[in-house]
Parts: C-alpha cells; structure tokens; sequence
C-alpha cells in the first residue's frame, strides 16, 4: 500500500476494474465531492492472474481473490483521501461483499504527477488496495473470466442499476 500527503490530507492509492472505470456506470462517483477526493493516476494490470467474474441479477463484476486462476486483470489507478476511501469501502459493501486487499500491479500509463510525489514508468512493479470477495458462490469461479471490464462488452451483461 502506498500512501501519499495531498493538500495535508492522506491519500491511498486504489486499483479499480469494474464499474468505478473511466466510462464506466459508477465512475462519476469518483468526482463526487460529497465522496471525498479522487484522482486518476494511471492504469495497470495485476502480477498474478485473478478470476474477473460478472454475476447476479446486477450483472456486477467481482475479482474472486483465487491468485493463480483466470487472467491478469486490467484497470486503473487512483488516488483517494481518507472521506473517499470510506465512501469505497461502504459501496463496495466491505467486509460482507468485498474486501480491500493489497495487490501487485504492473504499471502500464502513469500520468500522476504532484510535486514529491513517486512517478511510475511503464513495466513498474507497485502495490496498492483493490477490492476483491472471498465471499461468493460456489459455482462463480466456473464463470466465464474477463481479462477487463466493460459493461458494454460483448459478453452481453450489461451492469443493472441497484435502486
């Protein structure tokens, strides 16, 4: 985990590959003030293969936290003050739907760059939080696994709103 000083605020570095995306259904949620503060900083993919599931009646993706199966995910990087961290850990349902875990990542854009702040090139090696389950059903690791999501995707699941 990487943590960071922003406008004297503490900030974690997140890794995002569902819905929070750029182009993505919940990625204005990001810029939500009211959610805290967040900023892009780059995109990346996992070390280790991971199984990207999209399940339920929400079609919601899940990173199922089995290290070693499906493939290596692509996502992105953001860095988040503490209001916002919070604001993530309720929408991702921690600790009963997801849980935030330490995960490594590959680099592939890096465009962060505060004064003081570590720049990462392409190829580097980082870690940071990304919210996986160890809580689903026994049948999601015989989904299909996605290297990236996309709501649009061809695989015909389009993300369902909850109310």
């Amino acid at each position: 985990m990487c943590v960071r000083l922003w406008s004297s605020v503490l900030m974690t570095r997140v890794f995002v590959y569902g819905t929070l995306k750029k182009g993505q259904p919940n990625n204005y949620r990001m810029f939500d003030s009211n959610n805290g503060k967040a900023e892009y900083l780059g995109s990346a993919f996992t070390i280790q293969k991971y199984p990207l599931v999209i399940t339920t009646e929400y079609n919601i993706p899940f990173l199922l936290n089995i290290p070693g199966q499906g493939h290596r995910v692509h996502g992105e990087i953001y860095k988040v003050d503490d209001q916002m961290l919070k604001f993530l850990d309720d929408f991702e349902s921690v600790p009963t739907m997801y849980q935030r875990t330490v995960v490594q990542l590959e680099v592939k854009e890096w465009v962060g760059k505060m004064e003081g702040e570590e720049t990462l090139s392409p190829g580097s090696i980082t870690e940071m939080f990304v919210y996986t389950t160890m809580t689903y059903q026994p049948d999601w690791p015989l989904l299909p696994c996605y290297e990236s999501y996309d709501s649009e995707g061809d695989h015909g699941l389009k993300y369902n709103y909850k109310e």
